[in-house]
């Protein structure tokens, strides 16, 4: 079928605030579930990182950025994202989210780890993502120009000479053979990787399909390797693992072993409030070595815990603990990928006709390891960037009907054995910690799962899972949240992106394979 419709992949924040910044241009939103539901953004407990306050500036703002990515952010990205910040939050106050303000209307300024000034604006404490969303989706529903198709799941990228024509949808729920749409531009906002992990914040559906699927056409890849896995994920059993803010901590909440000490004391002179990928290997060394890292919020917060982060609170009812009595048992958890489809400062993709916004996207502001809170402001700048570009690329826009999809019979189920094969894999030898030998059995893996897979869902996770290690094999260094326990030291000679095509890392793969054998 064909639209004259901008077609957007996801149903996250930047997707959304894409298609608001798009109209009265008439857009088709693809979504796996209902609008809102099953996106990495309404889980986002932290907030926008935004240089409100008096006391501090978008120069501290960016400088912070470059220094939490270890080498390797680009440095005009970060002042063109920081730069811009404060006004996204004054728009979506307009749009209607509550942040949160003191008594004289100023918003309240929450500091996390690796900022040098409290600058993130928050709502209800632990809600911002949430809230944000439930604007955005309020707004979208009362937008004339935007279709959603509710239950459609994105299987590939319909491509002629370079340029993408359409997109490879397939049902959702009861699977069906897929259908093209074809359109004049494709904007993917379809979240990140986190679910090819077996511990991961992310929701179920999250699981590097988007990034795949680019991949898969033949865009260019910015960054793979660079996961940041969240170091307080609480450890409750649930997968998805809840999350316990960073926030927490910026409060004065402190990590502790079984025994009660504080073990971040040795580590860093920040100590809680270490750059995550730091605080992330000092839990997993905890865990590893049997001794149940904690996080205590007790003297910090007390019983306003359950008032203040609700979501926290809400995560410990559910599997009956008390954290006003005891301290939360948390490890760590793939969290937010730094690395995705490679685009400029547009949000275009290296395929023509083909843009990217959100946590599917390198946009060169993360660098190896993401500044605390400047996802979902990434997220916000770009699906506007990517908007008045295919506004200009598309010149004036024209009348569009609403489309159906009359789904045809046909497709198969994904195998969720292999699925989890690959998720526990991916944590064993592409985790917090990596080394060559553990890196080559996972390329391994994924390659006898891809050889064997029979949908393209499964593929465009393989592709993606591929990326990923392949990445973290070639970079002989460690940096940001990519460590080599075989190289355990940056070195300044790899202090650059990583920009990798498919074709490259399936040869990566293949070799590491080989040499196995």
């Amino acid at each position: 079928m064909k639209t004259d419709r901008i077609v957007i992949v996801g149903a996250g924040m930047g997707a959304l605030f894409a298609a608001l910044s798009l109209a009265p241009r008439p857009v088709l939103m693809i979504s796996p579930e209902s609008l809102g539901e099953g996106a990495s953004s309404a889980w986002a407990q932290g907030g926008v990182a935004a240089a409100m306050a008096k006391t501090d500036s978008p120069s501290a703002h960016a400088a912070d950025t470059v220094t939490a990515g270890a080498g390797t952010v680009d440095l005009d990205v970060a002042r063109m994202v920081t730069a811009d910040a404060a006004q996204y939050i004054l728009d979506l106050t307009d749009l209607g989210t509550p942040f949160d303000r003191d008594a004289n209307g100023d918003y309240v300024m929450s500091r996390e780890a690796a900022h040098s000034a409290a600058r993130v604006v928050r709502v209800q404490g632990d809600q911002a993502g949430r809230q944000i969303m439930e604007t955005l989706i309020a707004k979208v529903h009362a937008t004339p120009s935007v279709q959603v198709i509710e239950g459609a799941l994105a299987t590939g990228l319909e491509t002629e000479a370079g340029r993408v024509t359409g997109v490879w949808v397939r049902r959702a729920g009861p699977t069906s053979a897929k259908v093209v749409i074809e359109a004049p531009a494709v904007l993917l906002a379809g979240g990140g990787s986190g679910g090819l992990f077996a511990h991961t914040t992310n929701p179920p559906r999250i699981r590097g399909q988007v990034i795949g699927l680019a991949a898969r056409a033949g865009a260019v890849i910015g960054d793979p390797e660079f996961v940041q896995f969240h170091p307080t994920a609480i450890d409750m059993g649930e997968d998805p693992m809840p999350l316990a803010t960073e926030a927490l901590r910026g409060e004065g909440a402190v990590l502790i072993d079984k025994n009660g000490k504080r073990f971040m004391l040795d580590e860093h002179p920040d100590a809680e409030l270490a750059p995550r990928d730091i605080v992330a290997r000092a839990i997993f060394k905890q865990t590893q070595a049997g001794m149940r890292p904690m996080l205590d919020t007790r003297a910090a917060l007390g019983d306003e815990v359950l008032t203040r982060f609700p979501a926290v609170a809400e995560a410990c009812a559910r599997a009956g603990f008390d954290p006003v009595a005891n301290p939360i048992p948390v490890a760590v958890a793939a969290h937010y990928h730094m690395g995705g489809v490679d685009t400029d400062a547009h949000g275009r993709a290296s395929l023509d006709r083909l843009w990217v916004c959100g946590e599917a996207s390198s946009t060169g502001l993360h660098g190896a390891n993401r500044l605390a809170s400047n996802g979902l402001l990434e997220a916000l700048v770009y699906a506007r960037k990517a908007a008045e570009d295919i506004a200009r690329a598309l010149g004036p826009s024209a009348e569009a009907p609403e489309i159906g999809i009359d789904w045809p019979d046909g497709g198969d189920p994904v195998d969720e054995l292999a699925v989890q094969r690959m998720r526990d894999t991916m944590t064993a030898h592409v985790g917090v910690r990596r080394n060559a030998e553990g890196l080559r059995k996972a390329l391994k893996v994924i390659a006898e799962i891809e050889a064997d897979a029979e949908t393209e869902t499964m593929l465009n996770m393989t592709a993606t899972a591929t990326l990923i290690a392949a990445a973290a094999l070639m970079r002989e260094e460690s940096r940001g949240g990519h460590y080599r326990d075989d190289f355990p030291q940056a070195d300044p000679e790899q202090a650059n992106r990583t920009k990798i095509t498919l074709a490259e890392a399936r040869a990566i793969r293949d070799a590491a394979v080989e040499q196995m054998a």
